[in-house]
C-alpha cells in the first residue's frame, strides 16, 4: 500500500532540507577551524611549515578572525539556549577587531609610527591585496552574525538585506579571482585577492546564508512547495549565466572567432534563445506541478481513483459527450463485501490493502476513457459509454479478475464485490445523480440476494 507523503505549507522550511543544510554548516565550520588552527600552529612552530607549505605565508590575523567567526557560529547554532547564543553573538565582534587591526597595520607607516611597532604589527596583521572591498566583507560578516538570530521582525529584514549584500560582495571577489586566474579582461596576479581570505569569505558566506535561510526570506530555498523547487533550479542558472556570457564574449572577441561587428548581435540572439528554452522548461515544470495539485483535489489518496468530486466532474462531461454522439451511457456501482469484518479481525491496515487491490482491479478491468472513482469507505463507481451488453461484459471481466486473484491468495477473507449497474439511452433525461442512485439501489439488491442465499 502506497500512501502519499505529508505535505508542508509552502512557506515552511522542509525538515529534510534543514537537516541537510545543518550538516553542511557543521562540515564547513569544522574545516575552517582546522585551517585556522593549522595556520596558527605554523606561526608558533615555524619548522612544521615544511609539512604545510601552502600555509607558510598565511596571515595570522586572518586566521584568528576566521577561528572566532567559526566559534561564534558554532556556539550560536539554532536550538542552543539563548544565553549560549548571546555568547556566540559577542564572539562575532572579535573578527571586527582583527579587521580593524589589519587596517591600522596598513596605515601606520603613512602616519609615521615608530619602526619597531610598525614591523611587529605588520608581521601579524598585514596581508597582501586586502583592499577596502575585502575588509568590508569581514566587517559585514561580523554584523550579520550578530543579527542572524534576531527575533524582531525588522532586524530579520535588515539581516536579509545584509546577507544579500554579503553574498554580492563575496561573488565580486570570487569573480575577480576567477577572471584573473584565467587571464580574462587583462587581469593579472596583482589584481587577485589572497587565496586564504577568499576561501574564508566563501565558506563563511555559505554558512551565514544557510543560517539565515532558517529565519528570513532565504527560507524559500529550503521549502518543499512549487516556489521553493523552482527557486533551487533557477537560482544557479541566473547566477552563472552572466559570468558565462561575459567570459564567452571576451574570448570570442579576443580570439576573433567571429567578426567583431557580428559579435553583439550573435551573442544577444543566443542569450535570447537560451532564456526562451529555459522559459519553456520552466513553464512545462509549473504546468506539471499544477496538474499534480489538480489531481490531489480530485483523486482519492488511497487508491488513486477519482474521489466523489472528481468523479462527478469528469462523469458529467462524459455523459454530455455520450448524448452528443448518440451513444448509450452506463453507471456501475461496486461495494466491497465484508470490509467491516476484515477491519475488525485483521486490522484497518489490511482493510486498506483490500481497498487498494479493489482500486487496482477497477483500473485494469475498464477502459482508459471510463471514469473510475471511489466514493469513500467501500464504495466504487464507474461511468462510461457502455451499452447494456457492454456493461455486462465489463462486469464479467471484473468478476473473472477477482476469481483469479482469489485463487492465488491464502487470506482468510476472499475479495468479494456486490455490483449494480444502470444503462440509459442518449435521449434520456436522467441526470448523472439519478443514475448513480439507481445503480446504488441495484447493488444493494444484489447484496441482499447474497445474504439470503447464504441462509
Amino acid at each position: 500500500m502506497h500512501l502519499p507523503p505529508p505535505t508542508l505549507p509552502p512557506g515552511r522550511p522542509d525538515p529534510k532540507w534543514l537537516r541537510r543544510q545543518l550538516l553542511v554548516q557543521r562540515v564547513v565550520l569544522a574545516l575552517v577551524l582546522l585551517l585556522s588552527l593549522a595556520t596558527l600552529s605554523v606561526w608558533q612552530f615555524p619548522p612544521i611549515a615544511g609539512y604545510m607549505p601552502f600555509l607558510a605565508h598565511s596571515n595570522i590575523a586572518m586566521a584568528f578572525a576566521a577561528m572566532f567567526c567559526a566559534l561564534s557560529l558554532i556556539i550560536a547554532e539554532p536550538g542552543n539556549p539563548k544565553w549560549v547564543i548571546a555568547i556566540g553573538q559577542i564572539l562575532a565582534l572579535l573578527p571586527a577587531a582583527f579587521t580593524t587591526g589589519i587596517l591600522v597595520a596598513s596605515t601606520l607607516p603613512q602616519m609615521g609610527a615608530p619602526g619597531t611597532a610598525v614591523e611587529s604589527l605588520q608581521q601579524a596583521f598585514t596581508t597582501d591585496n586586502l583592499s577596502l572591498l575585502p575588509v568590508s566583507v569581514l566587517l559585514l560578516l561580523s554584523v550579520v552574525m550578530t543579527l542572524v538570530h534576531s527575533e524582531r521582525t525588522w532586524l530579520r529584514r535588515a539581516s536579509d538585506l545584509l546577507v544579500a549584500l554579503l553574498c554580492l560582495l563575496t561573488l565580486i571577489l570570487v569573480s575577480q579571482d576567477v577572471f584573473g586566474a584565467f587571464g580574462f579582461f587583462h587581469l593579472n596576479a596583482a589584481d587577485l585577492i589572497s587565496f586564504q581570505f577568499l576561501g574564508y569569505a566563501v565558506l563563511f558566506t555559505l554558512v551565514v546564508a544557510l543560517r539565515q535561510a532558517e529565519y528570513g526570506a532565504f527560507r524559500i530555498f529550503l521549502g518543499d512547495g512549487i516556489g521553493s523547487r523552482i527557486a533551487r533550479v533557477v537560482a544557479p542558472i541566473l547566477v552563472l549565466w552572466p559570468f558565462l556570457r561575459e567570459i564567452g564574449e571576451s574570448q570570442i572577441i579576443e580570439h576573433h572567432l567571429i567578426p567583431s561587428h557580428f559579435a553583439p548581435s550573435i551573442l544577444t540572439s543566443l542569450a535570447a534563445a537560451v532564456f526562451m528554452v529555459f522559459l519553456l522548461a520552466l513553464v512545462w515544470r509549473i504546468n506539471s506541478m499544477e496538474q499534480e495539485i489538480h489531481d490531489l483535489t480530485l483523486r482519492d489518496d488511497l487508491t488513486g481513483l477519482y474521489n466523489m468530486r472528481g468523479f462527478y466532474l469528469l462523469a458529467e462531461q462524459t455523459l454530455r459527450l455520450a448524448k452528443r454522439a448518440k451513444m448509450p451511457f452506463s453507471v456501475l456501482f461496486i461495494d466491497l463485501d465484508g470490509l467491516k469484518q476484515i477491519n475488525d479481525q485483521l486490522g484497518h491496515r489490511t482493510g486498506s490493502q483490500y481497498l487498494v487491490e479493489t482500486g487496482e482491479l477497477v483500473s485494469s478491468c475498464f477502459r482508459e476513457g471510463d471514469v473510475k472513482g471511489r466514493f469513500g469507505g467501500d464504495e466504487f463507481v464507474v461511468a462510461g459509454q457502455f451499452s447494456i451488453a457492454g456493461i455486462q461484459i465489463a462486469v464479467q471481466r471484473l468478476e473473472a479478475a477477482v476469481a483469479r486473484k482469489n485463487e492465488r491468495s491464502t487470506r482468510p477473507f476472499p475479495l468479494s464485490f456486490s455490483v449494480g449497474h444502470v444503462t440509459t439511452d442518449y435521449y434520456s433525461t436522467e441526470t448523472l445523480e439519478q443514475m448513480v442512485s439507481k445503480a446504488d439501489e441495484a447493488m444493494y439488491e444484489q447484496k441482499k440476494h447474497k445474504k439470503t442465499s447464504r441462509l
